[in-house]
């Protein structure tokens, strides 16, 4: 098993709050890592997609009651949603006695719908924890490190670590149909998988273009406000990230949509039928893949509290990647997928708007050196060294 970094992040939060919620799409390893947190103290797992679990729960004040004096680990809450009135006063009845850290660890697959259920009724109880895919500085411990294969098959645990290409191709495409046919309608509004996966792989074809809701609305023959609302629920599952533009004081005309990426590539590469790195690199989204990859492994691993953004004029003035840190220092990033990058003009034009504290241009090698006296060529993996520095 790959250790996460984000497993010591679960066990610290767990020494300050009585809640943590741990927040992944599916199948990213909350389980593995819950399970595996569970092994060093006294700990109840509850499987709430299963009935026998969910009946333990019948009467939740009396089993958890029972349990106090243990981690209780709630899977897929989303199941019932209805307890967490229940654990609202559970914590409490319990720092009353002394029992304030440590008590509740929560797994959900989606943000919004995890975060309204308990956004009031456990407000100052719970710290909220996102689990991202496997990134690119989480394969090196194990001596795996391979940016190359884990941006083809993406980094959901199963898919990175299979036996080879055609394991993970099969298995992303379960992943997709698994979503569609049963995932998809317990979080949102009855919608046609034949019409979600064909929005689906349209944003795929469209990795990291501006989002027109219009045009694809004409595509699938439906309104413009049902393909939001349909993005909206991709994206509250973790599986679209919607990058907003810059907003900052400039007489400039900036563009104001934002680009959406499919978050994981290898789910981008599954939905275009891409199964190895052979058929993505004749294939007109390898750039685009490769741009929406490097974002997915730099926010992963950026500081908390990161706002991320691009920049983009209607002069052409443009950087792929804009971080703003808690301090107030800004980098401005372009990436590209080449050996040997070139900056543009629009790049330089950006650099002048913005004026970050650093840039940087993310290429394919493993080199780092001096494109120009304030911009630096240097790899994913070196760029997301840095940017893990800066979290201590």
């Amino acid at each position: 098993m790959i250790k996460r970094e984000i497993h010591q992040k679960v066990i610290q939060a767990l020494t300050r709050q009585s809640a943590v919620a741990l927040i992944g799409p599916r199948q990213v390893g909350k389980t593995t890592l819950a399970l595996d947190i569970a092994e060093s103290r006294e700990a109840v797992y509850l499987d709430l997609e299963a009935v026998e679990d969910r009946e333990k729960l019948r009467n939740p004040t009396l089993f958890l009651t029972k349990n106090e004096n243990k981690l209780v680990i709630l899977d897929e809450i989303h199941r019932m949603p209805e307890i967490f009135q229940e654990l609202r006063g559970l914590i409490d009845k319990g720092r009353r006695k002394g029992l304030r850290t440590g008590r509740f660890l929560i797994l959900g697959s989606a943000s919004i719908d995890l975060l309204r259920q308990s956004g009031e009724t456990l407000a100052g109880r719970i710290e909220y924890i996102d689990m991202e895919p496997l990134n690119v500085l989480e394969t090196i411990p194990e001596g795996k490190e391979n940016s190359a294969q884990l941006w083809v098959r993406g980094g959901f645990p199963d898919s990175y670590l299979a036996a080879n290409d055609e394991d993970s191709y099969a298995y992303r495409r379960n992943f997709i149909r698994t979503y569609l046919e049963r995932d998809v309608p317990q979080f949102g509004p009855r919608i046609p998988a034949e019409t979600l996966e064909r929005l689906w792989i349209m944003l795929a074809h469209n990795q990291g273009q501006f989002l027109n809701a219009s045009r694809l609305a004409a595509s699938l023959s439906i309104s413009a406000p049902t393909v939001s609302n349909y993005i909206d629920l991709l994206a509250d599952l973790l599986l679209v990230r919607r990058l907003p533009p810059l907003h900052t004081n400039t007489k400039k005309r900036l563009v104001k949509a934002p680009r959406v990426y499919v978050r994981d590539s290898g789910i981008t590469h599954a939905l275009l039928g891409l199964a190895d790195y052979n058929q993505l690199s004749g294939h007109p989204v390898f750039g685009s893949s490769w741009e929406g990859f490097v974002i997915e492994n730099l926010l992963s691993v950026a500081p908390v509290r990161t706002k991320a953004s691009f920049y983009r004029t209607s002069a052409g003035a443009e950087i792929d990647l804009i971080l703003e840190f808690s301090g107030g220092e800004i980098w401005a990033i372009e990436i590209k997928s080449g050996l040997g990058p070139r900056l543009t003009k629009g790049f330089h034009n950006a650099l002048e708007d913005i004026k970050p504290n650093r840039s940087f241009v993310v290429h394919a090698g493993s080199e780092q050196y001096p494109v120009t006296e304030e911009t630096d060529a240097i790899s994913l993996l070196d760029l997301a060294t840095k940017l893990k520095k800066l979290r201590r």
